[in-house]
Parts: C-alpha cells; sequence; structure tokens
C-alpha cells in the first residue's frame, strides 16, 4: 500500500466468509482494480478462521491485491499475509512489528483523533484509518470525523490514510477530495442488490474520474 498513487480501493470482508465467498471475492477482483482485502472475522477459532482465510488469500495473492488480517497478529503471521490491522493499543502495535517484522503493512484505527494517529504514525504504523465518516450497519461505531481530518493529515503526513464507515460510490467524492488515499468498503460492495462486480465498477469509475 502506497501513498504515491490515487485513492485506491480497500475493501473488508463481511463477518461470513464461507460457502461461496470465495467466488464473490474474485468476481469483485475481476471488476476492477482493489489495492488491498481485509480478512475480517469475530468469534471463531484461529484454526477456523486460517481455513476460511487461506482461499482467500490466494485469490488475493492472483490479483496482487494486499491480504490483511484484521486484529489477528499470530493469524497474520500464520497466513504469510501481507499486513494486519489492529484497534487502539501501543503495545499491539510493538508487539505485532517485533513479531511480523518490518516488511509487514500494520493499520491502526484511530477514529477521529488526530493525537491517536500521530502517536500511530511516530509508532510506526504503516497507515492510519479515520472513521466512521457516515452511518454504517457494518460494525457498532462511536465517532464521526469530520472530513477535514483527511486535508489535515494528508498534509501534515506522508504516511496514507484510509477512510472507512458508510462509504458508498455516491457520497465517498468529498472524501477523495479531501485527501483519503484509501476508501475502505464493504457493506456497499457485499451487499449490493446487483452484486458486488457492479458496485466494484461504479467505485472505479468515481475513483478513475480524477
Amino acid at each position: 500500500m502506497s501513498d504515491s498513487l490515487p485513492c485506491q480501493l480497500y475493501l473488508i470482508s463481511p463477518l461470513e466468509t464461507g460457502g461461496d465467498f470465495p467466488q464473490q471475492l474474485r468476481t469483485a477482483l475481476e471488476a476492477g482494480p482493489v489495492a488491498a482485502f481485509q480478512f475480517r472475522v469475530k468469534d471463531i477459532d484461529r484454526d477456523e478462521a486460517a481455513r476460511l482465510a487461506a482461499p482467500l488469500k490466494s485469490i488475493c495473492d492472483e490479483f496482487d491485491v494486499a491480504f490483511i488480517v484484521n486484529d489477528d497478529i499470530k493469524l497474520a503471521k500464520q497466513l504469510g499475509a501481507d499486513g494486519v490491522h489492529l484497534g487502539q493499543s501501543d503495545e499491539k502495535l510493538k508487539i505485532a512489528r517485533t513479531e511480523l517484522g518490518n516488511d509487514i503493512q500494520i493499520g491502526i484505527t484511530c477514529h477521529d483523533s488526530r493525537h491517536l494517529a500521530m502517536e500511530a504514525g511516530e509508532g510506526g504504523a504503516n497507515y492510519v484509518a479515520f472513521g466512521a465518516f457516515f452511518p454504517t450497519r457494518t460494525k457498532e461505531t462511536h465517532h464521526r470525523p469530520e472530513r477535514d481530518i483527511l486535508e489535515w493529515w494528508s498534509t501534515m503526513m506522508e504516511i496514507p490514510c484510509v477512510a472507512i464507515g458508510g462509504i458508498t460510490p455516491d457520497n465517498c467524492q468529498p472524501l477523495i477530495d479531501a485527501g483519503a488515499d484509501f476508501l475502505a468498503v464493504s457493506g456497499a460492495v457485499w451487499n449490493d442488490p446487483e452484486g458486488p462486480a457492479q458496485a466494484i465498477g461504479r467505485f472505479s469509475a468515481v475513483l478513475e474520474s480524477r
């Protein structure tokens, strides 16, 4: 993941990644450029998570998409993931870097906090994530940053920033204009009534119009 490119898509999995989901992921990645895919599951053991993740990582490798594991450093190491995304914890960031080495991308959730973002950047994070910018049903949120946090970050720091939370093809343009390096999207893709390929196509049309 790099901040030297135009804004790109960062795809986050639904919580259910079994069944025909690998085919859904393939369909989405075939539809347009995606920079990264985050494997995010809850309340299952690591062996089961690894079983579900393995085919998804293979698909991401095939499409040259960075495979990011949500909040599980050991699983990221086991899978040979490209990165791990962590919640707010200096200690976790240090542990992840020690466990995974310097070649692994580490992202940190910073909600709506400039202070937390600065700490993450100074602590060695490869990217920071701000949100939720819009209402979302993907996960419970308590923070609602203003777009100017993206403008501030992009002028202050070289580390990329990710915008997350309720982002759709219809509302994402102001976030791109404000300086988001990546748009993290989930429900807008997997729950699209026309299917993930159509959703990715609509996002791509906005991103490519710049």
